[in-house]
């Protein structure tokens, strides 16, 4: 219990400490403000109530009361479910049950139809979205879960501070009937905030281990399935960590939540004004606000978290003085002053109380030790108020009312930090760097058990500290080699890819020239059938020339015969012409003669 158990999800999955983790926190800051607001914010209507069902102040209490039992005392039922259904399904139900109970509420015929709507319903459904959102928010935080914690914790004065305002505008704008059936529309907010919450899953692993580490595995699987988990794990109980924080938290409730309820009044009785009186709370919530995210940051701090128990105890050891001093308050001053003191402290117990029980018993039983924890502070939640009015009565004096309260707030904050310091025995050295790395494991349990036990655990510890380093060498070498191959293929396959291309360049470069090659022979050849074409052509055109030729020559023989034989007979009788004459010439000479 001195020191916070680091641990993982289910299943194996470490906590992110961020990403989607915010939205789960954004998603729990709106469902812490709900549920611890809400049972405040009703109470602006019982004015209203006492009017319409014609009841007293202690009726229309009761609302509240149901509403706060029901959110307490249902703790363990929320276990149950989340065990056997997951976070976000429960949260889902839940969410339609908070809307479904203000809207029958504001159909009531009577003051009990409120107590059952309002007060059971409601109040069951705020239970079942307020108890799983912290078991998410604790599986996605673990470095940073006591900031987580802080500024989801935050949530409830912030809508305190929104609420009340808006209640009363509705009250006045609708009454209390279309107050509340807004409401509930405004309630439905609840399954969005579920809707964050996604279950974390281990991503797969590739199988690199020994046959023999496979084996040892295999069996310690086999003997976590042979026993099934509880739906609610009362092995809590046997942790002595767990079993101090809860009758130390029983012990707180009983004087916690009295100052708030009877400081307006004790304001009052001192003469003020009721807006006066009424500032008392803003100013108390104002504080209250910054005072949890800041807390959150200090509880994370590394020489502080593995000592959060003792700065619960001084948170409570702060509130439980606050009001044994506030309880001399004599002025309206002094009284503004104890609300910032008591803001203050109030803001870290809201901070730390479920950051501590988160590092007592880690991830995997928390679901089952926070409902079992709600489930005693219920009971104390419902003395602690009503007992302190019964004082108020007898006595009538607040200054009683506010001494019992602080007294029951040191008490616990003794009973935490005694009881831690004697019975809980811490190891020698407990490094800071293992809470950093997750690597403290199962350390109340440890320290639970016997000396003998103790270190029996502790040599297997270590035993299994060194398997798991050579398993770590081991798997390191394996990736050096996988490397180391890796490499080697990749020159092998850029080589193969080089002598690839190499080849593809060089039967392109083939294919280009013998498309050349063809192209050339191609175009030779066209030009010879070219040429053959032209010559072909000259082939036919020369026959028919001849045969012209050689018809007009045929003619002209056939002419010349005829002109032959003219010029002959001419020729004859010209030279006959001569002959006759020269005879005649021939004939007249001799005749001379």
């Amino acid at each position: 219990m001195g020191g916070a158990v680091v641990d993982e999800g289910p299943g194996g999955v470490k906590a992110p400490d961020g990403g989607w983790g915010w939205a789960v926190l954004f998603g729990c800051f709106v469902i812490t403000g709900f549920s611890y607001a809400f049972p405040k914010a009703v109470s602006v209507f019982f004015k209203e109530l006492i009017r319409e069902f014609d009841v007293g102040y202690s009726d229309t209490a009761w609302i509240s009361s149901i509403l706060l039992a029901m959110l307490y005392g249902t703790g363990p039922l929320c276990s149950v479910l989340v065990n056997r259904y997951g976070c976000r399904p429960v949260m889902m139900v839940g969410g339609l049950f908070a809307s479904l109970g203000m809207i029958l509420s504001s159909f009531s015929t009577s003051i009990i139809h409120i107590y059952l709507s309002t007060g059971v319903i409601t109040g069951l459904g705020l239970a079942l979205n307020f108890q799983p959102s912290l078991i998410m928010l604790n599986r996605y935080f673990s470095e940073k879960r006591p900031l987580a914690n802080g500024l989801a914790a935050a949530g409830s004065p912030v809508a305190l501070c929104c609420l009340s305002p808006l209640g009363q505008l509705l009250q006045y704008q609708y009454g209390w009937r279309g107050g509340f059936l807004i409401l509930g529309g405004l309630l439905l907010n609840c399954c969005a905030c579920a809707a964050l919450m996604r279950p974390l899953v281990a991503p797969p692993k590739p199988p690199q281990r020994e046959d023999v580490e496979k084996e040892g595995k295999e069996l310690e699987v086999e003997k976590t399935q042979s026993k099934p988990k509880p739906l609610l794990d009362f092995s809590v109980f046997k942790d002595r960590g767990f079993l101090i924080y809860t009758i130390a938290a029983s012990i707180m409730v009983l004087g916690l939540f009295v100052p708030p309820v009877f400081v307006v009044s004790y304001a009052k009785e001192l003469g003020n004004e009721d807006t006066k009186s009424a500032l008392l709370l803003s100013i108390l919530g104002f504080i209250d606000i910054f005072a949890r995210p800041t807390c959150g940051v200090i509880a994370g701090l590394k020489w502080v978290r593995p000592r959060v128990v003792y700065l619960f105890s001084f948170a409570m050891i702060f509130n439980g003085c606050t009001d044994l001093v506030g309880s001399q308050a004599k002025d309206y001053p002094s009284l503004v002053v104890f609300c910032v003191f008591f803001g203050i402290s109030y803001g870290m117990v809201g901070a730390l109380q479920f950051e501590v029980l988160m590092a007592i018993v880690g991830t995997e039983k928390f679901p089952s030790a926070i409902g079992l924890v709600l489930l005693m502070e219920a009971i104390a939640v419902l003395v602690g108020p009503p007992g302190a009015g019964r004082l108020l009565d007898a006595t009538k004096n607040y200054m009683y009312v506010f001494l019992l309260a602080g007294i029951e707030v040191v008490l616990a904050s003794v009973v935490l930090a005694t009881c831690n310091f004697l019975f809980i025995r811490k190891k020698p050295s407990e490094p800071a760097a293992e809470l950093e790395n997750g690597t403290v494991s199962a350390e109340m349990e440890l320290l639970n058990k016997p000396v003998a036990a103790e270190e029996e655990e502790e040599e297997e510890v270590e035993k299994g500290e060194k398997e798991v380093k050579e398993m770590k060498e081991k798997e390191e070498k394996e990736k050096e080699e996988k490397e180391k191959e890796k490499l080697k293929e990749m020159k092998e396959e850029e080589k193969e890819e080089a002598k690839e291309m190499k080849e593809k360049e060089e039967a392109k470069e083939m294919k280009e020239k013998e498309e050349v090659k063809e192209m050339k022979k191609e175009a030779v050849e066209k030009a010879k059938e070219d040429e053959e074409d032209s010559e072909k052509e000259k082939e036919e055109i020369r026959p028919e020339s001849v045969m012209v030729v050689s018809e007009e020559e045929e003619e002209e023989e056939e002419i010349r015969p005829d002109s032959v034989m003219v010029v002959s007979e001419e020729e004859e009788r010209f030279l006959k012409e001569p002959d006759e004459q020269n005879g005649a010439l021939l004939s007249s000479s001799e005749t001379r003669l």
